[in-house]
């Protein structure tokens, strides 16, 4: 029997993925852990609804090409098998709650996380997303079926009740709190989410081997940190809590840091690491830690849930590597590009600035399922209690 699922890293040789949709994807209905206001797409505030049609005709192609790029290259593609109740947009609910639509499942970096031969369902924090892993369930139980040591697990379903959230924080944000009030609450970690129960997304980790580096977010509470801790640090695996200088609500770690290759790791230069244990460690077991490029595509859409109206976005930090010196970064993002040419990488710019708007870019439509290699210790010098 074969094995299917092997993932320890970021950058090691890439055989299988999977690649998400954006079918089924939405502006979600309002909910207490995300606030959408898009008035130039015809969502204002408390409004809801899918994308136009041109726009998923548009990401379908951009992401068909990058699938047959790499098909060519000889990787395998699994794709999403999309859930009914996304295909038609049905409210969905459990007996603490009623959620009006879902989120979507563009983006299966958010939910699913590869550890070595375990791909684990997260948490989540949102009403939206809590029946998202419905759409990956065929692909695992093809991959429990035909792969023997194949480990699918998933982290306790949390409730969602009003008690995992602060009270009105968004009306807060959006129209009390000063510039210096955010700062501190996020230096102090402290967002919309209570510490009711554990909550995490998997796109918040950077995965290192032995080592994730794990952001604290919007997403990921102190409790769900903690629940990472316990779990994998009863198999081996360190995880490294690290705060950025964010834009007051950071959001998934590919844009603040992503390693490239062993000894090198690009971090967003304007929302850098301020937990200094994170960057001391880096630094002391010889990984180099680059600025990225600034972004140069300015974006224009008037849907979307990532890729800013009338702006640049660090989404132009979410690469893909499909080996140690090869990666796929956004085609218009010239710069960076060019930066990771001149250190030495094979760099295949991908058209994907259409497929942006429904939540993320090359590293979040992905999961890499099978990358050659083994656990290694890259950080064999620790930093006690970090």
């Amino acid at each position: 029997m074969a094995k299917i699922v092997n993932s320890w890293n970021e950058w090691d040789p890439l055989k299988r993925v999977i690649v998400g949709r954006p079918e089924g994807t939405n502006i979600p209905a309002p909910e207490p852990a995300w606030w959408y206001h898009r008035p130039e797409g015809g969502y204002p505030l408390g409004s809801f609804g899918p994308f136009p049609q041109e726009m998923y005709d548009k990401a379908n192609e951009q992401m068909d090409n990058f699938v047959k790029m790499m098909e060519k290259r000889g990787i395998i593609v699994d794709r999403v098998v999309i859930h009914p109740a996304m295909h038609d947009r049905r409210a969905v609910s459990t007996p603490d709650w009623t959620q009006l639509n879902q989120h979507g499942v563009n983006n299966v970096r958010d939910v699913f996380l590869p550890v070595g031969n375990e791909i684990m369902e997260a948490t989540t924090c949102r009403r939206s997303r809590w029946y998202e892993y419905l759409n990956l369930r065929p692909l695992f139980e093809q991959y429990f079926k035909e792969d023997p040591e194949f480990l699918w697990t998933a982290a306790p379903k949390p409730r969602l009740t009003d008690e995992s959230y602060e009270k009105n924080f968004y009306y807060y944000f959006e129209n009390v709190w000063s510039d210096e009030e955010k700062r501190k609450r996020l230096h102090e970690w402290k967002f919309q989410l209570t510490e009711k129960e554990p909550l995490w997304d998997a796109a918040d980790a950077a995965r290192f081997g032995k080592d994730i580096f794990w952001q604290c977010s919007v997403v990921t509470n102190r409790s769900g940190m903690d629940w990472l801790k316990r779990y994998f640090g009863a198999k081996g695996i360190r995880i490294h809590p690290v705060l950025f200088d964010n834009n007051y609500h950071p959001w998934h770690i590919d844009v603040n840091l992503l390693p490239l290759r062993p000894g090198l790791a690009v971090y967003n230069p304007e929302w850098h690491p301020i937990t200094e244990e994170a960057v001391k460690l880096l630094k002391m077991n010889d990984w180099e830690l680059i600025p990225a490029a600034k972004p140069m595509y300015v974006h224009k859409n008037k849907c979307y849930l990532t890729g800013l109206y009338e702006g640049t976005s660090w989404i132009s930090m979410n690469t893909f590597s499909l080996g140690p010196n090869t990666v796929c970064v956004e085609a218009h993002e010239t710069a960076y590009i060019e930066q990771l040419d001149k250190l030495g990488f094979e760099v295949i710019p991908v058209p994907y600035e259409a497929v942006i708007p429904f939540g993320g870019a090359l590293h979040c439509t992905t999961l890499d399922v099978y990358r050659e290699g083994a656990c290694e210790d890259y950080f064999p010098k620790q930093i006690p209690g970090y």
